[in-house]
């Protein structure tokens, strides 16, 4: 069932609401949401509708992060801004999260004890080496290494036990037997790399209406220099950059059911778009939860990606993936007998909760910029072609937040990600084969469009999807396939007046 597959108004330091005429609005309306009022739940309802014209902007439009919009100036920091309505103590506490986010670690022993524990093997020494002025990542140039793009490795089930822990969402994949889950490229002295892959590119070319023709590249790449022995032959590789980090807070802050609400796995309304729930386990309680977070949905919350990237990406240990070596595996024996950065009078783990803490709450508390040229004649008739083309059916413009979250900064928010969360098959051209726990290896996670506008501003390119393989904006919507496969033959249709206009638009996000 879609609720309102297009949404609608927002608000400031609270939200003001107004009944949309002739909108049918009963007692049932969002009756899952059981942190809100009945009273509340007509309230919030009323704002999710599409805009009944595209003559003006919406209802506070412009504050697409509710309260906690950042209204700084646009410059290379739009992405690194705390939300607005934190307190005091609160901002305090973001700086030193942002701290421990750009602080580099240093491989065992080290002068500085607080920052022992890199790699051994690892792909960056620093969260911020990644995520660059907390933005968006992009494949290397010709003649770098790669930092903020970096492989994930699995392999089929091999065995029943291994079927069936899959099946129960015990594990996600299957790490490849020797080099783990992911290929870490650098390593600490002393230590062998697990190896370089290039990138070769196929051109594509795209014929549009006017008489425009676009050349996709798709990238295809090649491991090489292995420094621990061949891969399993059935090794399935998959290439990832890092997201943008702007608003995860107010995505972890949507109640479950709105975002359960969108799924429609069988396609019973027959519009072609599915969108399917992902279920993971939350490593706190082990009962099955909602993925919302990765490009395969496959975290349920900031703290457990936050993990992750520490243990995958860094090789830092955490309360919640204690292991010291990170995703060194036990065949990599040479990995495994060098020191560590655990110290007892530190606390558990190299990692441990106070640096978790800090660092979730900053990942949790970066604002969304506050939109431009909302009511500029050219975005808003973009915004029309958007909503034509029927992209709202998978990149739903907005939510209204729970009541219950855990901060009070991101209760009963009117937010505009522009993302429904949910699994998608995206067709065979971005597909890359690997299945993630409930994610096939045509199926993506809605990505979310806030901010998108400013990626050239804050990190000096314009690459997008989950391989920054398209160069722009336009390449990006090219790519769509699959379930976007009608929404993407409209944009081909546009006069290439319409299709600027479309850009133009996603550019004011």
């Amino acid at each position: 069932m879609r609720l309102f597959p297009r949404p609608g108004a927002k608000t400031g330091v609270f939200l003001c609401f107004c009944l949309v005429a002739g909108t049918a609005l009963s007692d049932d309306t969002l009756s899952y949401r059981d942190d809100l009022s009945s009273k509340d739940r007509l309230k919030a309802a009323s704002v999710l509708h599409p805009p009944a014209d595209f003559e003006a902007a919406e209802s506070f439009e412009l504050m697409q992060g509710g309260a906690g919009t950042s209204r700084k100036r646009i410059n290379r920091d739009a992405y690194s801004q705390s939300n607005a309505n934190l307190t005091f103590e609160e901002q305090a506490t973001f700086k030193v999260g942002n701290g421990l986010f750009r602080k580099l670690w240093a491989s065992s022993p080290s002068s500085t004890q607080a920052s022992d524990g890199l790699g051994p093997l690892y792909n960056a020494r620093s969260c911020q080496g990644c995520h660059l002025k907390d933005g968006r990542g992009r494949p290397p140039l010709q003649g770098e290494d790669a930092v903020s793009l970096f492989l994930r490795l699995s392999i089929p089930p091999q065995t029943d036990e291994e079927r069936q822990a899959l099946a129960d969402r015990d594990i996600m994949l299957v790490p490849e037997p020797t080099y783990g889950g992911q290929f870490q490229t650098f390593a600490v002295t002393g230590l062998a790399g697990e190896g370089r892959f290039d990138i070769d590119l196929e051109e594509i070319e795209v014929p549009m209406a006017g008489g425009e023709t676009a050349v996709l590249q798709k990238p295809l790449y090649k491991i090489r220099d292995l420094g621990y022995g061949d891969m399993h032959p059935d090794t399935l590789i998959s290439p990832r950059v890092a997201p943008p980090m702007i608003g995860l807070g107010l995505v972890q802050a949507i109640h479950p059911g709105d975002i359960e609400a969108l799924a429609d796995p069988d396609d019973a309304d027959g519009d072609g778009i599915s969108g399917r729930v992902s279920r993971v386990r939350d490593p706190e309680t082990g009962a099955l939860t909602l993925g919302r977070f990765g490009w395969k949905a496959s975290k349920p919350s900031i703290r457990a990606q936050s993990a992750a990237a520490f243990s995958g990406d860094i090789g830092i240990s955490t309360p919640e993936m204690p292991d010291n070596y990170g995703d060194c595996t036990d065949a990599q024996t040479a990995c495994r007998v060098l020191p560590h950065g655990e110290q007892a009078n530190l606390g558990v783990s190299e990692a441990p909760d106070p640096v978790m803490d800090l660092v979730t709450f900053y990942s949790e508390n970066l604002a969304v910029p506050m939109r431009r040229d909302v009511d500029d004649p050219d975005v808003l008739k973009g915004k029309e072609i958007f909503y034509a083309a029927g992209c709202p059916a998978c990149h739903r413009p907005k939510f209204v937040t729970s009541r219950k979250a855990e901060n009070p900064a991101h209760r009963f928010q009117l937010i505009w990600p522009y993302s429904d969360f949910l699994l998608h098959d995206m067709g065979d051209g971005l597909a890359d084969n690997r299945p993630v726990g409930d994610a096939g290896g045509q199926e993506w996670r809605t990505p979310p469009l806030w901010g998108i506008g400013l990626t050239e501003t804050v990190n000096s390119h314009t690459r997008f999807l989950h391989d920054g393989r398209a160069r722009n904006l336009l390449e990006a919507v090219l790519w769509h396939d699959g379930e976007a496969r009608q929404a993407r033959d409209a944009v081909v249709a546009l006069s290439p007046s319409d299709r600027q206009s479309l850009i133009h638009f996603l550019e004011s996000l």
